[in-house]
């Protein structure tokens, strides 16, 4: 349980960090969903 507001706050804030730091762990997870990944690589709009 969470003794307050700030303290759900910074544990959300420290996981999302954790997964932020370390990308292999959302491309392992997708990768167990047997879908085919695919990269596009993005390209600069217009005026940017």
């Amino acid at each position: 349980a969470f003794a307050d507001d700030d303290h759900l706050e910074r544990t959300l804030r420290r996981g999302l960090r954790h997964i932020q730091l370390r990308p292999n762990l959302l491309d392992g997870c997708l990768t167990e969903t047997g879908l085919e990944l695919t990269h596009h690589p993005t390209t600069p709009r217009q005026g940017q």
